[in-house]
């Protein structure tokens, strides 16, 4: 019978990581990859019984990538410390990887709660990030810091799941704007080549705006639909402003007196 490992990476989400662990209790291997959480993340996760395995953030891609390293079973199931794998999710991986007919990769659709309401446009449904269950040996992860790329290693298409698992990203709006600051700084990091000026920073923010409010359909969304949006405006400006900030050096400088 064929066996699966579920890896769960964290960084100070005591809060979150012991309800992702209890939605992942049916698999064979729990491994909780953690960056040196000083929230009592590990502890948590040590005493539910998964395996932890600390890594050095060095970005995402090379997270993920050490987090399939240490899975032992021929089948992996990604999960982050803000989802939850369904009973329903749960069934359909042990029926796909005991079937004949498994390709090597499946996209996973993620049903995404904010602000008490299940998100269904903004682009937040079905939501896609990498294929989250796929063979051991078929899948790594590109080096990008932030929203990682994949590299399938097979002649096969991409299988499609069609359970949902649930992602719970922002717990308040403190959260929301951290995450903004955090990802934004990771994000200037891929664009700092980049052609760059205060006004391309805006151009760039207010596309994100109408993307996701007006043609993701946001708008049908209500409040927490303009939020999203709102979030993606500045998130996508500050990453802009953050990376010309590189390219010229501090922006903040004072001026030198003049004489």
């Amino acid at each position: 019978m064929p066996l699966v490992s579920v890896y769960i990476i964290a960084f100070n989400e005591a809060e979150k990581v012991r309800a992702t662990i209890e939605s992942a209790c049916w698999a064979d291997e729990i491994i909780v990859v953690d960056s040196w959480s000083t929230d009592g993340t590990p502890e948590i996760a040590t005493e539910m019984g998964a395996r932890v395995v600390q890594v050095k953030f060095n970005g995402f891609g090379d997270l993920r990538n050490n987090a399939i390293a240490a899975c032992t079973h021929e089948w992996i199931f990604s999960l982050d410390a803000d989802e939850r794998c369904t009973p329903e999710a749960a069934a359909e991986v042990r029926a796909i990887i005991n079937s004949s007919d498994a390709v090597d990769a499946y996209w996973t659709p993620r049903r995404n709660f904010f602000m008490g309401k299940w998100i269904k446009h903004s682009g937040w449904y079905p939501n896609y990030r990498q294929p989250q269950l796929f063979r051991k040996g078929r899948m790594r992860y590109d080096l990008k810091p932030v929203h990682e790329g994949f590299e399938l290693s097979s002649d096969k298409p991409i299988g499609h799941m069609k359970n949902a698992i649930w992602q719970f990203p922002f717990k308040n709006m403190a959260e929301v704007m951290h995450k903004a600051n955090r990802y934004s700084s990771l994000g200037a990091e891929k664009i700092k080549h980049k052609k760059i000026s205060m006004w391309s920073a805006l151009l760039h923010a207010k596309w994100a705006f109408w993307k996701h409010y007006l043609f993701k359909l946001g708008f049908l969304d209500g409040w927490a639909g303009f939020v999203i949006a709102l979030g993606n405006f500045e998130g996508t400006f500050y990453r802009y402003v953050k990376a010309l900030e590189v390219q010229k050096g501090n922006l903040w400088k004072a001026p030198e007196s003049s004489k």
